[in-house]
C-alpha cells in the first residue's frame, strides 16, 4: 500500500525520526517500495524485511529508469532466500530429489523387515523355552541347536541392515544422486537378506508344531496337576485330624503324611527348578500317596470295629475247637480197633497237633488284644491272621480224623458204589477218547489203560481178610482223577480245531 500525501504517518508522532521509504515506479506499473536493510524483524522470515518502526511513508518521488533497473537483480536475488527459509532442505530440484525418495523407500522397507524379523525371532524364542522346559528328547534339543544357528544368522543380516543404514545419511542438503543409488541399492539388498531369513525362520517354526503341542499340553497339566496334589495332601491331613479327634491314634499314617513334606515343598518351588516332566510326575506321586493315606484314615474308625468283631470271632472259634479236639482221641481209638493200621496211622498226632495250635493262637490272640489297645492296627491286623491261619489248619486236622471214620465206614459196607462210581468215569472218557476216530490217540489210550490196570488191581486187594480201605480209596480217587485229566486234555483240543 502506497502512502499518498494526504495520509498521515505511520508512526503516529510528529517528531518520529524514522528514515522515510523511497518508492519508484515499478516495472509492472504502479509503484515498488525499495527495503532498507538497516534492520531485520524477529518475526519475519526472511532477511531484510522492513519493522513497522523501520518504514516511514513518504511521497513517491521519480527514480530514474537506470537506478531501477540497478536494483531489480539485487530483489530477485534476495527472494529465493526468503522463500527457502534458514537452513531448510529445498523442496524442488528434480532428479536428485527423486534419487533421494527412492532411497527413503527403501530405508523404510528395510526397517520394515528388520522388525519383523525381530518379532519372528523373539515369539519363537518363547516357543523354543516351552519346549526345553517341558521335553529333554534328542528332537527337543536339536530344534534349540538349530533356532541358535538360526540367531547366527540373523545377527549377520542384521549387521548387513545397520551398516547400510549408519553409512548413508539421508537427509544432508548435499546429498548426490549417486549417493543416494548407492545407498538404496545397498538398503534394498539388506531387505532382501532379512525377507528370505524370515522365511526360513517361519518354515522352522512351522516345523515346530508337534513338539510345541505336546510341550503345551505338559504345560496345560502342570498348575492342574500340582493344585490337585495340593488339595490331596489338604484331604488327607483333615482326615488325619478327623481320626485323632474320634480318639484313635494313627501314628503310621501320620509318618507316611509327613514323608510327603519335602515333595510339597519342591512342588511349591515350581517347574521352573525342577524341571516340568519330573514336577507332574512328583505331582502323580503325591497324589497316590497322600490319596492311601486319606482313604485309610477315613476307613480307620470302621477297621478299628472290623479287628474288634474278629477278635471276639476267633476267641470264640478257638475256644469250640479245643471242645472238638478232646473229641478226636475216640474216634482214633474206634479207627484202631476196626481198621489197620495204614487207616488211621497218619491221624495218631492229630489230638496233640490241635492243642498245641489252640495254644498258639490263645497266645497271638492276646498279643493282637493288647496291639488293639495299643492302637498299633496293623500288629493287630497281623497277630489275626496268623490266629486264623493255626485256627484253619487245627479245623482241618480234627475234621479229617472224623471224615476218615465216616468214609471207612461206608466203604467197608458196601465198597461197590465206589467201584462203580470209579468204572463210570474211567468208561466216559474211553468213549470220548473214540468218538469220531477209529483208534485212540496213544496219549489217551494209555492213561486210561493204566487206570483200569490200578481199579482191578484195588478192587482184588479187598478180598482179603482184613483189607486196607484207606488205600483202596486213595486208588480210586487217583483213577478218577487220571480220566478226568484225560477227558479235560480231549476237549481243550476240539475246541481249538472247532475255532
Amino acid at each position: 500500500m502506497t502512502a499518498t500525501p494526504s495520509q498521515p504517518h505511520r508512526c503516529g508522532t510528529a517528531s518520529c525520526a524514522c528514515p522515510s521509504v523511497p518508492v519508484a515506479p515499478s516495472a509492472f506499473g504502479g509503484v515498488r517500495r525499495l527495503v532498507s536493510p538497516v534492520r531485520k524483524s524477529a518475526g519475519r522470515s526472511w532477511p531484510g524485511a522492513p519493522t513497522r518502526r523501520s518504514r516511514r511513508v513518504s511521497r513517491p518521488a521519480p527514480l530514474p529508469g537506470a537506478l531501477t533497473l540497478a536494483l531489480l537483480p539485487l530483489v530477485l536475488a534476495v527472494l529465493p532466500g526468503s522463500f527457502a527459509g534458514g537452513g531448510t532442505r529445498r523442496w524442488f530440484g528434480g532428479r536428485g530429489e527423486g534419487a533421494r525418495a527412492d532411497a527413503q523407500a527403501a530405508k523404510d522397507a528395510a526397517a520394515a523387515a528388520f522388525y519383523e524379523l525381530d518379532t519372528a525371532q523373539r515369539d519363537l524364542r518363547i516357543s523354543i523355552e516351552t519346549i526345553v522346559a517341558v521335553d529333554s528328547s534328542p528332537a527337543a534339543r536339536r530344534a534349540a541347536a538349530d533356532f541358535e544357528a538360526f540367531g547366527q544368522r540373523i545377527d549377520e543380516v542384521s549387521h548387513q541392515y545397520i551398516t547400510a543404514v549408519d553409512a548413508h545419511d539421508l537427509d544432508r542438503d548435499d546429498l548426490e544422486a549417486s549417493a543416494a543409488t548407492r545407498a538404496r541399492t545397498e538398503l534394498t539388498a539388506a531387505k532382501d537378506a532379512l525377507g528370505r531369513t524370515k522365511q526360513d525362520l517361519d518354515r522352522f517354526s512351522q516345523g515346530l508344531g508337534p513338539l510345541l503341542d505336546k510341550a503345551e499340553t505338559q504345560l496345560a497339566r502342570l498348575a492342574p496337576a500340582v493344585e490337585r496334589a495340593r488339595q490331596t495332601l489338604l484331604a488327607a491331613s483333615n482326615a488325619l485330624d478327623a481320626v485323632r479327634g474320634a480318639g484313635l491314634k494313627a501314628d503310621d499314617l501320620a509318618g507316611r503324611l509327613a514323608a510327603l513334606a519335602p515333595e510339597l515343598t519342591k512342588l511349591n518351588q515350581g517347574a521352573g527348578q525342577h524341571g516340568v516332566a519330573d514336577t507332574l510326575q512328583r505331582a502323580d506321586r503325591v497324589v497316590r500317596d497322600a490319596e492311601a493315606v486319606r482313604a485309610e484314615a477315613e476307613r480307620l474308625p470302621e477297621r478299628a470295629r472290623e479287628i474288634d468283631r474278629r477278635l471276639v470271632s476267633l476267641r470264640t472259634r478257638a475256644q469250640a475247637l479245643t471242645t472238638r479236639s478232646e473229641q478226636v482221641e475216640p474216634v482214633l481209638s474206634e479207627l484202631r480197633r476196626r481198621f489197620t493200621a495204614a487207616c488211621w496211622q497218619d491221624l495218631q498226632r492229630v489230638p496233640e497237633q490241635a492243642v498245641e495250635n489252640v495254644r498258639q493262637a490263645e497266645a497271638k490272640l492276646a498279643e493282637a488284644q493288647r496291639a488293639r489297645e495299643e492302637q498299633r492296627w496293623p500288629d493287630a491286623t497281623a497277630r489275626l491272621s496268623t490266629v486264623r491261619a493255626l485256627l484253619n489248619s487245627t479245623d482241618e486236622a480234627v475234621s479229617a480224623a472224623g471224615d476218615r471214620l465216616r468214609r471207612l465206614n461206608e466203604v467197608s459196607k458196601d465198597p461197590q458204589a465206589e467201584i462203580e462210581r470209579t468204572r463210570f468215569a474211567v468208561r466216559d472218557a474211553q468213549r470220548l477218547a473214540m468218538a469220531g476216530r477209529q483208534r485212540p490217540d496213544p496219549r489217551d489210550a494209555r492213561p486210561l489203560d493204566e487206570s483200569v490196570a490200578r481199579l482191578d488191581r484195588a478192587v482184588a486187594a479187598l478180598e482179603g481178610r482184613h483189607p486196607d480201605y484207606w488205600q483202596f480209596l486213595t486208588e480210586m480217587e487217583a483213577v478218577r482223577a487220571t480220566a478226568a485229566r484225560v477227558v479235560a486234555r480231549i476237549r481243550e483240543e476240539r475246541g481249538q480245531g472247532a475255532g
